[in-house]
Formats: C-alpha cells, sequence, structure tokens
C-alpha cells in the first residue's frame, strides 16, 4: 500500500505524519467525538473523505463556529427526514445553519401544529439512535435533476446554481461547483434519505447530541413575496444537553424581555393595524423616552462639534438616480407616488408629471446641502447631523416590532473631509461612537468589517482598497475583537458596524461607519484645496443608533423595562398610605419636578399596596412612600425596584440621591 506525508495543525502545533494513501479524517480524529469535520488545505471537509497528498489537516471541534454550523446543518437534515416521513407529500426547501441554529423550509398541505412538532422531534430522535451515516456524492446536473425530479424548490436551486453567491442562505444547498448530494445511509448500506447539499456534514448522526425544535412560521421561498408561501421550521442543537438547557434558558428569559409585550405592558408604543405593517406610534411615556434619548445624544453631538440639518421625507425620482440608490436599492424603496401631470380637457398631456419617491436614506439630500455653496477645505472636516425619517419596504414576512420596520428615525450623520483628515476623523469618530453606547450601558463590543461585493457595487478597486484599509485601521487602533464580512458592504462603501451584546449575551448590530469614495464623485461635491485647485472630499456615513426605534427595542430588551432612572419616563412614583397624605406628597412633586425629576402622585382610590404594585408593574426606579410618621418627621420612605427599602429619609436627602442617581447615569 503506497504511502504519504500530511500535516496535522492542531492546537497551535504543526506535525508532519506518513500515512497511508487511503486515510481519513476519521482515521486521524475517530475516536475524539468531539471533531465533527477536518479543514485540508483551509478547506471544510467531511472526516470520512480520503485526505490529499501532502494536505495540512486541521481538526474542527463540535464547540466552535464553523463546527456549529455543521452540527446544525447535520441537524437541519434530521428535521426534513422526519418531516417527510411523517408527511410524504412535503416538498423540500432549503435548510441552512442560522446563528444559534437552523431552520427548514417545507411545502407542506396545512401548517405544522405543537403537535406536528412533537412527532417531528420523536421522529428525529430516532432517525440520531440509529447513526445513520452521511455520505457524499458528486453529481452532475443533469443527474441532479433526475434524482430530485419531484423536488421542484430543488430543481430551481440547480438551474440557478450559476448566480450563486455565499451570503445566500440557499449557497448550503448548491455552489458555483460541483453538485453534491448526501444520503443518509441505514447500517446495512440503504438510502433512508438524500439531499442536495454542498456539506459538510457529521460523519453521522449519532455525532447529534442535543437538539430541539423551537418553533414554526410561514415563509415565502426565497424571501419574495411573489413566490410560494412555506412552512419554515426552526429548530437548534448544542454540543451537549447541558448547553441545549442553558440556551433554553436564555430563549426564556429573552421572552420574557421582548420588547413588544413590555412596549404593551409599559405603555411606550402601538402597532396599530389601521396605520400599516411595520409603522410604530409611540404613546406619551414612549414619546418622553424617545426624547430623552434624542436631547442627550444633541447634546453631546454639539460637544462633538456637529452641524444640525433637516430634509424632507420624499424626493424627486432623479435625486436617488443620481445616488444610485434607485439601481442598487429600488426593491427596498416604496412605489412612486406620479405626481404635478395636468392634462388638457381632450385628454392631451398638458404637463409632464413626476414620480415621487419616499426616501430611504439621508445622505442624498446632505450631499445636496454640501453642494449647496463652494466649501474652502477650511470648512473641513464638516460634520452634518440630521434624526432623519427614512422608509423602507421591508417584506411583511421579516418585520418584527421595532426592529424591523418601513418607517423609522435614523440619528444621521455625513462627515465631509479631506482625505488626510480621514484616517483621524474615523478614529475619533469610532471613539465617539462608542463612548455615546456606554452612556446609554451598553459596553460590551465587538467590530465586523464588511468589505466590497464585486457584483454588487460602484467605483474603482482602488478607492473600496483605500476605504477599507482606512476602516481596518480605525477598528485596530479600538483594540476591539475586529470580525470580518466578506462581501457585506452597501454597493456604495464597506462600512465597520458596532456589535453590542446585551445583559443575556445577545448580539445587536448598532452603529455603521461607512467611507465613501463615491457619492462624492456622483454628487459632484468639490473643494478649494490649499493650492486652488478643485478636489473630491471624503464623506463618511455613520449612524450611531442605526435606528431610533430599534435602539429603543433593544434598551427595553438589555434593560427588560427596568430602565436607569436617567432614561426612565417616570422616575418616581409617590404613594400616599392614605388620601390625608396626597398633600404632602403633592408638595414634594413639586419640588422633585423644580428639580428636575419625572414623577407622578398616585392620588386614586386604590388600597395603599395596589398602589404599590401597580408602580412596580411601570417598572418606576423610585416609589415613595408617606405615612403619619413621614410627614411628621418631614420624611419619606423608599421603595427601590428590587423592593429594598428605607424609611424615614429626609426630603432634602431623598430630592438629593435621586437627582445625584440620575445625575450619575446610575442603574439602580
Amino acid at each position: 500500500m503506497s504511502s504519504m506525508s500530511i500535516t496535522i495543525a492542531a492546537g497551535g502545533v504543526s506535525q508532519q505524519r506518513v500515512t497511508d494513501a487511503t486515510t481519513t479524517g476519521l482515521d486521524l480524529f475517530g475516536d475524539d467525538k468531539t471533531v465533527v469535520a477536518v479543514r485540508v488545505n483551509g478547506e471544510l471537509r467531511d472526516l470520512n473523505r480520503t485526505l490529499p497528498e501532502g494536505a495540512t489537516v486541521e481538526p474542527v471541534p463540535i464547540g466552535s463556529p464553523d463546527g456549529l454550523s455543521i452540527l446544525r446543518h447535520s441537524t437541519a437534515h434530521v428535521a426534513a427526514q422526519a418531516v417527510q416521513s411523517l408527511h410524504a407529500e412535503a416538498k423540500l426547501g432549503i435548510g441552512p445553519p442560522i446563528t444559534d441554529g437552523f431552520y427548514y423550509d417545507f411545502d407542506v398541505a396545512a401548517p405544522f401544529t405543537p403537535d406536528d412538532l412533537r412527532d417531528i422531534e420523536k421522529t428525529m430522535t430516532k432517525i440520531i439512535k440509529e447513526r445513520q451515516r452521511f455520505r457524499r456524492r458528486a453529481v452532475s446536473d443533469d443527474g441532479a435533476r433526475t434524482e430530485l425530479a419531484a423536488e421542484p424548490y430543488k430543481l430551481e436551486l440547480i438551474t440557478d446554481k450559476a448566480s450563486a453567491s455565499e451570503n445566500d442562505e440557499a449557497s448550503a444547498e448548491v455552489g458555483v461547483g460541483e453538485l453534491t448530494i448526501y444520503d443518509n445511509l441505514r447500517r446495512d448500506d440503504s438510502v433512508a434519505w438524500k439531499d442536495l447539499c454542498r456539506g459538510p456534514h457529521v460523519p453521522h448522526t449519532g455525532y447529534i447530541p442535543a437538539f430541539a425544535l423551537t418553533r414554526n412560521s410561514a415563509a415565502y421561498w426565497r424571501g419574495d413575496q411573489r413566490n410560494n408561501q412555506l412552512q419554515r421550521l426552526y429548530g437548534t442543537a448544542w454540543p451537549s444537553r447541558e448547553e441545549l438547557k442553558a440556551y433554553e434558558t436564555r430563549l426564556a428569559e429573552a421572552a420574557k424581555r421582548d420588547h413588544r409585550k413590555l412596549g404593551a405592558e409599559l405603555d411606550l408604543y402601538s402597532f396599530p393595524d389601521e396605520i400599516g405593517s411595520g409603522l410604530a406610534v409611540f404613546h406619551p411615556k414612549g414619546g418622553l423616552l424617545r426624547k430623552i434619548m434624542e436631547d442627550y445624544s444633541r447634546q453631546r453631538h454639539v460637544e462633538a462639534g456637529y452641524e444640525f440639518v433637516n430634509t424632507p421625507h420624499i424626493s424627486k425620482a432623479e435625486l436617488f438616480t443620481i445616488s444610485g440608490h434607485l439601481g442598487f436599492y429600488g426593491d427596498l424603496m416604496y412605489p412612486p407616488m406620479h405626481v404635478d401631470e395636468e392634462r388638457h380637457a381632450d385628454g392631451s398631456l398638458k404637463r409632464q408629471g413626476q414620480d415621487y419617491y419616499l426616501k430611504p436614506m439621508n445622505c442624498p439630500m446632505h450631499c445636496l446641502i454640501f453642494r449647496s455653496r463652494g466649501r474652502s477645505y477650511r470648512e473641513l472636516p464638516l460634520r452634518l447631523f440630521e434624526f432623519g425619517s427614512v422608509y423602507r419596504y421591508e417584506l411583511s414576512g421579516v418585520i418584527h416590532g421595532l426592529t424591523r420596520v418601513r418607517g423609522m428615525t435614523q440619528d444621521d450623520a455625513h462627515i465631509y473631509c479631506t482625505v488626510d483628515q480621514m484616517q483621524e476623523e474615523l478614529t475619533s469618530l469610532l471613539q465617539f461612537v462608542l463612548g455615546l453606547l456606554a452612556d446609554y450601558g451598553l459596553t460590551d463590543f465587538y467590530l465586523e468589517l464588511s468589505t466590497r461585493d464585486p457584483e454588487k457595487s460602484i467605483g474603482s478597486d482602488e478607492d473600496w482598497e483605500r476605504a477599507t484599509d482606512a476602516l481596518r485601521r480605525a477598528a485596530e487602533t479600538s483594540g476591539l475583537e475586529l470580525v470580518l464580512d466578506p462581501g457585506g458592504a452597501a454597493f456604495y462603501a464597506p462600512k465597520i458596524s458596532v456589535q453590542a451584546r446585551d445583559a443575556i449575551g445577545r448580539s445587536w448590530q448598532m452603529s455603521t461607519i461607512q467611507v465613501d469614495l463615491m457619492l462624492p464623485d456622483r454628487f459632484d461635491l468639490e473643494i478649494t484645496a490649499p493650492d486652488g485647485t478643485r478636489q473630491r472630499p471624503v464623506m463618511i456615513h455613520r449612524a450611531l443608533f442605526g435606528s431610533v426605534e430599534r435602539f429603543i427595542a433593544v434598551l427595553v430588551e438589555h434593560y427588560a423595562g427596568a430602565f436607569p432612572p436617567w432614561l426612565a419616563p417616570v422616575q418616581v412614583i409617590c404613594v400616599p398610605v392614605a388620601g390625608e397624605f396626597n398633600d404632602y406628597l403633592i408638595n414634594l412633586a413639586t419640588a422633585l419636578r423644580a428639580a428636575g425629576v419625572r414623577v407622578e402622585v398616585d392620588t386614586s382610590d386604590d388600597r395603599m399596596q395596589k398602589k404599590i404594585r401597580n408602580a412596580e408593574r411601570l417598572k418606576v426606579p423610585y416609589i415613595l412612600i408617606a405615612g403619619g410618621e413621614d410627614a411628621a418627621a418631614n420624611a419619606v420612605s423608599f421603595r427601590y425596584r428590587d423592593r429594598r427599602q428605607k424609611n424615614g429619609i429626609p426630603l432634602d436627602a431623598a430630592i438629593a440621591e435621586i437627582t445625584g442617581d440620575i445625575a450619575a447615569r446610575r442603574q439602580v
């Protein structure tokens, strides 16, 4: 038997080994059930594939990001096999791994019920216990069509494979290269089930230690509402039952923190059907929360040298043609409004009408402000800031509370600077962003750098390289972890996304920073340089909150509705022990208001204990209680959100404690 040499790289150590020519990853790592695949010369592969001569081989642990994706995609196959064994008519869509789990889409006669999910889980458990092996087979396009003739959605993927993208969730099924089918084999080598898939997969279903189906929903095929509506089955899989249990605990905590639920309970906002999907209204307390957030942000922007502008909600189509949004972003824009057309009495055209669009972005209008007069290099950097309302026609299936809406307000800034100023501006801007987010209580960050998609972008390679390098250097200066997002940039610019982890460890995309070397060209923006020549400025896009609506949703879930005193719409509720102490607390409330505190006095006819429960339900930071002893001592009793209580606090001390906590932005 012939031999070959390979290099095994594990734990930061590389070791050369001579093996026979038929060696597989299973031969090397099969005794370690925590290894689910191998990386061969940088490419992920199944453990049971033969290794090539001279390969560098790395084990892929089940708990690594790649290992978790492989585990979850393998579990998605098991789920699909279980569905088709229970519902023979089910047609297969796609089943990619996603954050913390997987999904699989099915065309079935009726939506899945809770009983269906329980039956599917039981069948999945049987398949896992059978330790069915995953076998990879390369097939031709025509061969795949023959084998999958009864699967119309798979046939479509085969036809469209030339246009497949790594950013498309269908990429788990097909790529630009060869097609592969994975068979699930029983112990006697008979085929139990098969699916079109790129892989890799775990060696057999027994490698799946812990899984659960979490929910199901409707989903349009490939996210397009013009296509058939399918049933999407969601699930999760983890390396151990303990990790699955911890995840389920996090899900339960997340459900308690759901901003849609808390928004209703705290009377902050709602989503009336009469207005339309993805369009929220803010109630008085929610409006006050917005004002507090926005006012503090405005203050910090003034201190940082920003200038405030305002722009309209709609514009003629020409603006978005110049900017490129109609060409690259048109699918996410609302349909045009055709206005100003006039006709003669006989119906013939007297005046040509024009198309107007609701704006999806503020940047084109900010470019017009910059271009409104001549600009000198001495004016730069020019930092324009706006709380600007924008509108995006998101598909109804992806709209979710305040986190995915159709109408939103962006805290949008566009900074115009010289090439020489760009690096310093980016570095200071990122620090400003991180500092302001921290003031709102988000302090655990990492950064994501989204780079160019050559198929969906404008501009030269040189400009993109220069812009991307500037962002990378600013990110590295921050000292934060930097994660790459290849091909994830907008059509006009690379970007840094600030990712923030909340109180229960979930990551949220917050601020984005983009270096744009394209729009200044498209809008013919110029500055007079020191030598008198006309030069292009650099344009930096920055949305700090992302959108006000989404940021509020994140804060509601981060704090579980229990905002720190400085952010709470109502900071104090005063509760009299009996009606005779109403005036005493009304006078205290007047003093608190004079000190800038947002306070209410509950003078209802409810009993004191019910008033306290009502205040606790509203998650108010301080409940101040007064009865006879308090009034006689010119004092008050404190009750905090954690139900601690301090009695007999002098009024001056009570006011000082509350105003001190607010000024210091403490969490109580």
